[in-house]
């Protein structure tokens, strides 16, 4: 992967070299093996490499064969050896054997529609001197990042924000409605940010800039429509995994070694299995371990290590690696998080860096593509009891089903009735998967200040949410909805950036998803519910397709959901000396009061409870990091002009 940014100025004069060069320096971390910068007339496009394939070959901003184009490109496109025969076949030239140059000739043979063959993840910009436009595209599901806005007129799109932010013209500004938004879905509704005036090019989209004016559209999009009801269990299983074999092995393919993440669940085991089982390439694996027993998986790596013999290195993360490390997590991330989960990802992404690996293949979406998450069951088990809301026995289900939740445990039925929205109307709702989840959640804007809270008056990031459902979700499955929600909410919205691709990118290493090869997420929208999840057991498909691959206690353990710890992070009570300078520096009462965002009493009785060691819940944990990672964010960028004094 790599870091790309660029300028298109809509009077005709070329962009300025001096602020396109410091654009690619904001995104040297994405690119440490090379930089690259084009001007050709009105357009700039800046490059930073990370050489994966054709090392020697790869050079970007790349021309086609012609002249007629110049791409400059972040990503993988895992079938472009298929594609290259086909396009030679058709009259395509090529200079290179890399993946760069086989966008350039679909593009020349093809169009804008070239990504549609495109098998892999990617954002790119292509310069077509031919009509003067830049084309620029997203993969399918947003494994790699892509932003842009306008400033009098130009356009302007880098990898990262703070490429965006390296040019003078771009403001500084925190978005209310992107921080409602996120305090609410964990994520700004896709295509938004938090920053006002900087966008996100969505998932599965494309766009055209020219003259002036942009035009966006989707070339691919999560649907529900085909499903299978009659599918056979045989059919599904053997199908799932051959397709799951081969977008493993392609995203085998590089000219520089491939490790593997291994969780010690289901999804990275299976993967591994795969490697081990199913091609001929030695296999590297890679674990954080905790030193806190309830996050810790360390017993069932080791039992996958030992069952396929791989060549296993651990990072072992404490709380104080946590706090330490949040700073750098957030200046990478971008936007506020509600949880610490990212900071141990970026310590296992060093420990692969420090190996002498640069690329990983690892099981994000799995549990979106294949109904893994609790959030499913959950769901199930609400409906179940509705069915009969005066039984004593169905909300058990929920008690048992978050045994690591203490305060669910304790609470009576009348509360986790109200909790977990079981009445009537609630079921007819089309977010009801996720009522819930987002009720707890949107608990951290009751710590925002009056001012905010003003800022915010009159809108619902529910109902905006509500208009981005397409047409036809209403006819979908409720197992389909709440998978439509994750997959286009969480998954693309979190996962694959905040625990993805910027927690690898951070310490310059690119991470692989089989999971997300179209082909799978494709078969995998038409295997009927009762295949995805067979009474309350999760990825029941997954499950049987993997057989052989991986130990039988881990194909069968229930998932255990990944987790680090937050609050006692920060605030340890058996050591009070040990929280970091920097978060006692945000938090402090004048800066929050400053600052302006959160209202300062309230986050000095968070803190307060905190260092007492009383911060237990999961509200309490997630306002704490919700609210230190949103000063963080506006010291890092909204008050940083420059840029600099930030962890890189």
């Amino acid at each position: 992967m790599c870091g790309i940014a660029g300028i298109i100025c809509a009077d005709g004069r070329s962009p300025d070299r001096a602020v396109l060069d410091r654009m690619a320096a904001a995104l040297t971390h994405r690119g440490p093996d090379g930089r690259g910068i084009m001007i050709d007339g009105p357009v700039g496009l800046a490059h930073t490499r990370l050489a994966i394939v054709d090392l020697e070959g790869g050079r970007q901003p790349m021309d086609s064969v012609s002249g007629k184009l110049t791409v400059c490109y972040n990503g993988e496109i895992f079938n472009h050896l298929e594609l290259r025969q086909d396009l030679q076949s058709r009259g395509g030239r090529f200079a290179s054997r890399c993946d760069t140059e086989v966008i350039l000739e679909a593009y020349a043979l093809e169009g804008e529609s070239c990504v549609e063959k495109f098998n892999g993840q990617w954002a790119f910009a292509l310069w077509d001197r031919r009509d003067q436009s830049l084309f620029l595209s997203r993969d399918r599901v947003g494994i790699l990042p892509l932003y842009y806005t306008f400033v009098g007129g130009d356009f302007l799109f880098a990898s990262e924000i703070k490429a965006l932010l390296a040019h003078p013209g771009v403001s500084r500004e925190l978005d209310p409605r992107g921080l409602d938004q996120l305090m609410t879905f964990w994520h700004p509704i896709p295509g938004q940010t938090v920053f006002r005036n900087i966008f996100e090019l969505q998932p599965g989209h494309s766009m055209r800039v020219r003259d002036g004016a942009a035009k966006r559209w989707p070339y691919w999009a999560w649907t529900y429509d085909d499903v299978d009801a009659g599918m056979d269990e045989e059919t599904c299983v053997g199908r799932l995994r051959e397709l799951l074999i081969d977008a493993t092995r392609i995203r085998l393919r590089a000219d520089v070694p491939v490790g593997a993440y291994l969780s010690g669940g289901l999804d990275s085991s299976v993967l591994a299995g795969m490697v081990r089982k199913h091609t001929d390439a030695p296999l590297r694996t890679f674990s954080v371990a905790f030193d806190d027993a309830g996050f810790d998986e360390s017993e069932h790596q080791q039992e996958v290590v030992r069952f396929l013999e791989t060549d296993h290195s651990v990072v072992q993360c404490r709380r104080q690696d946590i706090a330490r490390d949040f700073a750098r997590v957030l200046w990478h991330a971008e936007r506020p998080m509600l949880r610490t989960a990212p900071a141990p990802l970026m310590q296992l992404s060093g420990l692969v860096r420090q190996s002498g690996y640069k690329v990983v293949v690892t099981g994000e979406g799995a549990d979106e593509v294949l109904g893994g998450y609790d959030i499913f069951k959950e769901a199930k088990i609400r409906r179940f009891w509705g069915e009969q809301p005066q039984s004593r026995r169905r909300p058990l289900l929920l008690r048992k089903l978050y045994p690591y939740l203490k305060d669910i445990q304790a609470q009576p039925e009348a509360y986790l009735k109200a909790f977990f929205h079981v009445r009537p109307e609630d079921l007819n709702d089309p977010f009801f998967s996720h009522l819930p989840r987002w009720g707890m959640t949107g608990g951290i804007k009751l710590f925002l200040s009056a001012a905010m809270r003003d800022s915010l008056r009159g809108y619902d990031c529910r109902e905006e949410m509500r208009s981005h459902l397409p047409a036809n979700f209403a006819r979908w499955s409720p197992f389909h909805q709440a998978q439509h929600l994750e997959a286009t909410g969480l998954l693309q919205g979190y996962l694959l950036s905040s625990q993805g691709d910027r927690m690898l990118m951070g310490n310059s290493i690119e991470g692989r998803f089989p999971y997300l090869d179209h082909r799978v997420m494709e078969f995998a929208a038409t295997i009927p519910p009762r295949l995805k999840m067979k009474g309350l057991r999760e990825k029941y498909a997954l499950r049987k397709a993997a057989e052989g691959l991986a130990p039988p206690s881990v194909l069968n353990r229930v998932k255990q959901p990944y987790r680090a710890p937050d609050a006692v992070s920060f605030f340890d009570p058996a050591n009070p000396g040990a929280t970091p300078e920097y978060v006692e520096e945000m938090l402090e009462p004048g800066r929050v009061a400053k600052d302006g965002i959160f209202d300062a009493a309230a986050v000095g009785k968070l803190v307060a409870k905190a260092r007492a060691g009383k911060a237990t819940s999961a509200r309490d944990n997630m306002a704490l990091v919700g609210v230190l990672s949103t000063q963080l964010l506006v010291h890092q960028f909204i008050n940083n002009p420059s840029l600099e004094g930030c962890p890189t």
